[in-house]
């Protein structure tokens, strides 16, 4: 990472967004409030469907991330750690540009979150991180192989329309920042076996939620 604040270029990230965690549902932690057992962990992952890094192009390129903290992340929170993979296929100046993004290095939201949770790194990789989300938003998935299964399907119940989402807007803790829509789900697999986090669950809490990032401001 040799680029300093004062070089990074303009830059542009949007797409999707989704976790699995521990809690249950609606996760407390989109609503600013803490976690249901006082304590979560879980699977962020990232999936930028229009991006640029400068003249970097990041179409289509992911990121995910296992994370563990106590308390209330938006408040007072402890013990919290991370460990971060990002796409194998990313070429050099694709890798530099989301190690600079997904590191805080280049401003905007995610330079926010960094310096808000504060956390512990455990490590950092290159691997085949594998993302689908429906277009209906029916459920999202992520898997690398052997280390992360995450996967929902969107929550309903008997007074939900068919084909209807479960949505909020202007969550007072929005994990992609202010301005986005959220739709709930439930995990359907929520697995993790890399860096020190192991956990393995399902029925419990997920979102998606969109990301548009513009920065380095």
């Amino acid at each position: 990472m040799s680029e300093t604040a004062a070089t990074v270029p303009r830059w542009h990230a949007a797409g999707d967004w989704f976790d699995t965690c521990r809690c249950n549902v609606p996760c407390p932690c989109s609503f600013a409030q803490a976690p249901t057992y006082g304590e979560c962990d879980g699977v962020l992952a990232w999936h930028i469907r229009e991006g640029n890094y400068g003249e970097v192009r990041l179409d289509g390129l992911n990121v995910l991330m296992l994370s563990s903290f106590v308390g209330n992340v938006w408040a007072d929170h402890t013990d919290t750690f991370a460990a971060v993979f990002l796409d194998e296929r990313a070429d050099g100046t694709q890798r530099e540009a989301l190690q600079m993004i997904f590191g805080g290095q280049a401003g905007s939201w995610p330079a926010e979150i960094v310096s808000m949770m504060d956390a512990e790194m455990r490590g950092m990789d290159f691997a085949p991180i594998e993302i689908e989300v429906d277009e209906d938003l029916g459920g999202w998935r992520a898997t690398i192989p052997d280390r992360v299964e995450a996967s929902a399907q969107a929550l309903t119940g008997p007074t939900t329309p068919e084909g209807a989402r479960v949505q909020s807007t202007n969550l007072p803790g929005c994990e992609t920042g202010p301005g986005q829509i959220a739709t709930w789900g439930r995990s359907t697999a929520d697995r993790a076996d890399a860096f020190g986090f192991r956990w393995s669950r399902e029925g419990q809490s997920s979102k998606h939620i969109t990301f548009d990032w513009t920065g380095p401001d």
